[in-house]
């Protein structure tokens, strides 16, 4: 039996020879320049590099820094809303949409590429795009005061304490059809009997959403959170686009921070102290994810 094992050890590791050989520059350049850039980056942030990468060690003066300048707080706070909302809508308007769609409604097809079609753009496009849509000069505000309704006020993005939702809504735009089309992918793929079994017991039909349906689709539901969480901590173009940070620094974002201060204010070592909080944030979002996918797979 041990001979056996043994002899088949080798026959596996030379199953898909090509495709693992294939699979070397794409693991080399994983490590390499991923996880080198990654270490390289962390290594700088303790130090007092300016324009250029130096090793003067200054230990956590530059995170000491980071978290009593206003500007940075500014940006946790407004990634702190910006993320609770785009979360919460995201989920129940993609989640929505898909139950409608699940419906076997006519022209779906068509629905489908109409909900989906501005996840094509870039964020650039769709930060400009709305840009022109909340102008009060010429959006929505002008239009509404055009029909009569004078004193009618839409102007969020001019609105200090109400910029960050005028991105959102912004994102919401472009975000949620791709959820959409992954939880209508989830809603497709549960067995038909067990509606035809809800239906036969008289159980209403949002229960059966509720209690049946959304706990059977939980992986679905993790990888969509772990999607969304993932391009909420890496927002950029969206706020460059439509406020650049402004008005003043009210819709500032790390993601802005780090290349202003990189690229702008000459400041490595602050850039780099305020990516490495990036990288904490995603590495708490993806290290769950990851054990509960992989992790709960291993044990059963």
């Amino acid at each position: 039996m041990t001979g056996h094992a043994n002899a088949g050890r080798p026959n596996q590791l030379l199953r898909n020879l090509h495709s693992k050989i294939a699979s070397i520059p794409m693991i080399l350049t994983a490590v390499v320049i991923f996880l080198g850039g990654t270490l390289w980056t962390v290594f700088y942030s303790f130090t007092n590099s300016k324009l250029l990468p130096r090793l003067t060690f200054v230990g956590l003066d530059q995170y000491e820094r980071l978290w009593s300048a206003p500007r940075w707080l500014i940006s946790i706070q407004n990634l702190a809303i910006y993320g609770v909302f785009s979360l919460i809508f995201s989920l129940v308007i993609g989640f929505l949409l898909a139950a409608l769609m699940d419906q076997k409604i006519r022209f779906e097809n068509t629905f489908r590429t109409i909900f989906l079609y501005p996840f094509a753009l870039s964020f650039i496009v769709t930060g400009l795009v709305w840009q022109w849509i909340l102008n009060p000069e010429f959006g929505i505000q002008s239009v509404v005061r055009s029909l009569g309704w004078s004193t009618f006020t839409f102007d969020p993005l001019y609105n200090p304490s109400i910029v960050i939702y005028g991105i959102l809504i912004a994102a919401l735009w472009q975000g949620t059809g791709l959820v959409m089309c992954l939880m209508l992918a989830g809603l497709r793929g549960i067995d038909e009997d067990i509606w035809k079994a809800a239906r036969v017991d008289g159980i209403p039909m949002w229960k059966t959403y509720l209690f049946i349906i959304i706990p059977m689709m939980r992986a679905v539901f993790i990888t969509t959170l772990v999607i969304i969480a993932s391009g909420i901590v890496r927002v950029y173009d969206l706020v460059v686009a439509q406020t650049s940070g402004g008005p003043g620094i009210a819709s500032e974002v790390p993601a802005k921070y780090v290349y202003d201060y990189m690229f702008q204010a000459q400041n490595l070592g602050q850039g780099f102290a305020a990516s490495t909080m990036m990288l904490i944030t995603v590495a708490i979002i993806i290290v769950p994810w990851a054990y509960l996918e992989f992790g709960g797979r291993k044990r059963g």
